[in-house]
């Protein structure tokens, strides 16, 4: 699936959760990621569907044998715990879809780290 598909696919997906609020979709890696309110809580790469987990919300990814996010390096296979492929049931259920979604972005905002204030630089002064 190319960037230009995830990114169409990822739309559709947003649009279906309109009613979490405005929902952005960003090119993110190969693929397209699902923003709310600044935070991440799901992609769309190769065409599958991952969404944010954490230490509450991850059980409920492994009991139904769902897997990692996980990409292949130089080095060897890396597995991402924070992002689990979503349910094929609720890809195909709007309403099954918004209440795994609303847990993905909560499990973001749970895990999200506070912004880092960057410092200002000075001007030179002009003589």
């Amino acid at each position: 699936m190319t960037v230009h598909l995830a990114l169409g696919h990822a739309a559709e997906i947003a649009d279906s959760l309109g009613t979490m609020g405005k929902i952005e979709v960003k090119k993110f890696f190969g693929g397209a990621g699902l923003v709310l309110g600044g935070v991440y809580f799901g992609f769309i790469m190769k065409g599958t569907l991952y969404l944010r987990t954490d230490s509450e919300t991850r059980p409920r990814f492994e009991a139904l044998a769902l897997a990692p996010f996980s990409y292949a390096t130089r080095a060897g296979r890396i597995t991402v715990a924070s992002y689990y492929e979503a349910p094929a049931e609720a890809r195909d259920d709007a309403q099954m879809l918004l209440v795994w979604a609303r847990q993905a972005y909560a499990a973001a905002l749970r895990t999200r780290r506070p912004a880092v204030a960057r410092a200002r630089r000075s001007k030179p002064a002009v003589a």
